[in-house]
């Protein structure tokens, strides 16, 4: 896990940190990357289309073996936490070793007591998906461990159990699958039906990816996201398809729902089903080079999440309409809230070489409105998951 303040380490500094809290050397090691969303929210648990990157601020996980049972320390947040044999906890439970217990108790071979530390770049609650990377990162380490070989989506699934069944949020597959299969200098265009993938190439060297953390920390697990997806089942179920995705736009103009559907529920079709044809939308501009066009798309999806979904808040409307009155004038090309919603972290598309020029004017406007410091943090497009060889740290 990690703090806000987009910090970055390595395995060096892992290295080091387990030996002083565990008093010897790690003998495995993996890390996981974050994702940030380019666009396609709160499609992905209606089988919708999305389109993540896997952005390079890793989790890394080490282990040794352990005695008796598993310990598990997290370097952010200066936390030890115990599981016995039967992966029940020693003592207080924590809410982000859930995670951790989830992976170790879905994992498909028994494993021997084990000595795990974590450390992450990703920041916590800003809509990045730490809790993926955490996830994949110890999968991934378990896999090293055991000589068990999964595919990545199986990883990924597994890794989606744990948090359904341990944290308590009915996630998508989107955040494990970025993470498991992220490429470098593409996005990840996954069908969430049957969970295909295409990696679409961004021209990384006209386009820029920045992250704005408003410092607002959203917590998915608090019931309001599982309220929204409540919606979006009792609105396929009213309108008679197996998902929201089934239906186009076309289709829905064609239905009275003021007749068939509640207000939220209606607003939440609507938002689910064009936020699909904006994914599309999307990556046909990246695909004739319109940026542009694809930057306005954002504000659109940021608009519907905002007055449909309701997911938005006001230091995320107050980031986005800052880059909107910026315009491409001052290297705007689009923005819009990224992850869950409910706080956590605004993305905005920016043309190269204007990035560090804009940060510094949207960290001026944020404080000016809200007396903060926002995190902002460039990011790339880079690989997914990975084992680490420690023979050379």
């Amino acid at each position: 896990m990690s703090g806000r303040d987009g910090s970055r380490s390595g395995p060096a500094t892992g290295v080091e940190s387990f030996r002083s809290v565990f008093g010897g050397a790690p003998r495995w090691a993996a890390r996981a990357p974050g994702r940030v969303n380019l666009i396609g929210e709160h499609t992905d648990y209606n089988g919708g289309l999305v389109l993540p990157i896997a952005i390079d601020r890793d989790c890394l996980a080490l282990a040794a073996p352990g005695d008796g049972g598993h310990r598990i320390h997290s370097v952010e947040l200066g936390a030890t936490v115990a599981l016995d044999r039967d992966l029940e906890f020693r003592g207080p439970a924590a809410s982000w070793a859930a995670y951790v217990r989830g992976v170790l108790a879905l994992f498909p071979r028994e494993l021997p007591p084990l000595d795990i530390l974590v450390s992450s770049e990703v920041p916590i609650g800003a809509g990045l998906s730490s809790s993926a990377a955490l996830e994949v990162a110890v999968a991934t380490l378990l896999g090293a461990i055991s000589g068990v070989e999964m595919s990545g989506l199986d990883r990924a699934r597994l890794c989606q159990a744990a948090e359904h069944g341990f944290a308590g949020v009915p996630c998508g597959l989107m955040d494990q699958l970025a993470a498991v299969g992220g490429r470098s200098g593409h996005a990840l265009l996954i069908d969430c039906r049957d969970h295909a993938v295409r990696p679409i190439p961004l021209d990384e060297e006209s386009l820029a990816v920045l992250v704005v953390d408003t410092m607002e920390k959203h917590a998915l697990a608090d019931g309001a996201y599982a309220r929204r997806r409540a919606s979006c089942e009792a609105g396929a179920k009213l309108l008679g398809v197996a998902s929201l995705s089934d239906l186009s736009e076309d289709e829905i103009a064609a239905r009275d729902l003021d007749a068939i559907l509640d207000p939220e529920v209606r607003d939440a079709v609507l938002h689910v089903v064009a936020e699909n044809r904006r994914v599309r939308d999307f990556v046909a501009a990246l695909e004739k080079n319109d940026h542009a066009g694809a930057g306005r798309l954002l504000f659109e999806s940021h608009a519907s999440l905002r007055d449909l979904y309701r997911v938005s808040t006001e230091r995320l409307d107050s980031l986005v309409e800052a880059c909107a009155s910026l315009g491409e004038a001052g290297g705007v090309l689009g923005a819009r809230l990224t992850g869950g919603g409910f706080g956590g972290a605004a993305l905005v598309l920016a043309r190269r070489g204007d990035e560090a020029a804009l940060g510094r004017e949207l960290a001026r406007l944020f404080r000016a409105r809200f007396g903060l410091e926002p995190v902002i943090l460039p990011v790339r497009a880079s690989e997914g998951a990975s084992v680490l060889d420690l023979s050379s740290v």
